[in-house]
């Protein structure tokens, strides 16, 4: 199995440089990489900035996942391990991770796809990104469920069964429905309570 998450006939340059985990610790330590990023095969991307849309999408799904697990089963924003050679190029930091300890058990280390329930990534601009790319990513680690709250549609993706191909079953949940954790099955919420309209923006 290849680490690598972009098919070459996606590559506009064959020949770019692919950066390490361990590369880009000591560009932060030389100062030259700064603020918030994440490494995705061997990209560095920067994760500055956020609409509005995106932050109060987020804050909801995590308020609500916090209520369903407790607030330190649910963490935003912070990096998880990928385990093996896909690791040497790839530090993702989703949206909304729930573990299965609180977060207090990973003080040595980052949370590992097998310390993982969920991941949510939130999208606007980053749709594809998040429904090819990311899903690889998470589908070959061994992520049980992967979800991708579509912003400008409305929608909610939920992927499950995982494998080296990617996720077996990608299930549409829109505006109107229940959305049900997987592992909390008598845990839902109608998706629409947490993409709020332009009008409550």
């Amino acid at each position: 199995m290849t680490s690598t998450l972009i098919t070459p006939e996606n590559e506009i340059f064959p020949q770019r440089k692919r950066w390490t985990r361990r590369e880009c610790y000591r560009l932060m330590e030389q100062g030259e990489l700064q603020g918030r990023w994440e490494l995705i095969d061997g990209e560095i991307l920067s994760k500055m900035g956020q609409k509005p849309p995106h932050r109060i999408v987020l804050n909801l799904i995590a308020e609500w996942l916090m209520i369903v697990f407790g607030n330190r089963f649910v963490q935003t924003q912070e990096p998880i391990t990928i385990p093996g050679i896909s690791g040497k190029s790839n530090e993702p930091e989703p949206d909304i991770a729930v573990t299965l300890e609180p977060t207090t058990s990973y003080v040595d280390r980052h949370p590992s796809p097998t310390d993982i329930l969920l991941i949510v990534e939130v999208s606007d601009a980053s749709l594809r990104f998040d429904m090819h790319t990311k899903a690889l990513l998470y589908a070959r680690v061994g992520i049980q469920e992967y979800w991708v709250a579509d912003i400008l549609n409305r929608k909610m993706y939920c992927h499950s069964k995982p494998s080296s191909k990617g996720y077996a079953v990608v299930d549409v949940v829109n505006d109107n429905d229940q959305l049900t954790l997987t592992d909390h099955p008598k845990a839902s919420i109608k998706l629409g309570d947490l993409l709020p309209t332009e009008t409550e923006l």
